[in-house]
C-alpha cells in the first residue's frame, strides 16, 4: 500500500508536512474544511506546494520525518525542484539529502 508525502503552505505562511494513504486532493480538502484537527485548522486555507508518492508506506514515513527536520530554505528548494540548491543547503547541514527508493514526485 502506497502513500503520499505532501507540503502545504498555510495562510500564515508556515509550511505543514503531512502523509496520507488517500489522494492528496482529498486530504487538502479535509484540511481546508477544518475536519483535520491540529496544526492547520487555525491556519486555513492551505495550498498544496509539493506532493510525492511512495510505493511503500515505510519509505513515505521516512521521507516525511526527514523533511520535517529540514530548514525552511531546504523545504523551499525541494518545492521548487531546485536540486542544486538542495544539495548546497545540505552541505551546510549534518543531515543527508536522500530519497527512499520507489518514489515519484509531482508539483
Amino acid at each position: 500500500m502506497g502513500a503520499y508525502v505532501y507540503i502545504v503552505e498555510c495562510a500564515d505562511g508556515h509550511y505543514y508536512i503531512g502523509l496520507t494513504k488517500r489522494s492528496v486532493e482529498e486530504r487538502i480538502s479535509e484540511h481546508n474544511a477544518g475536519t483535520v484537527a491540529g496544526y492547520t485548522k487555525s491556519r486555513r486555507p492551505v495550498h498544496l506546494r509539493f506532493a510525492e508518492h511512495f510505493d511503500r508506506l515505510e519509505d513515505a514515513i521516512t521521507w516525511e520525518r526527514q523533511i520535517k527536520g529540514w530548514s525552511r530554505a531546504k523545504k523551499e528548494a525541494l518545492m521548487r525542484g531546485d536540486l542544486e540548491a538542495l544539495v548546497e543547503l545540505a552541505r551546510g547541514s549534518s543531515k543527508r539529502v536522500s530519497r527512499p527508493h520507489g518514489s515519484t514526485s509531482s508539483p
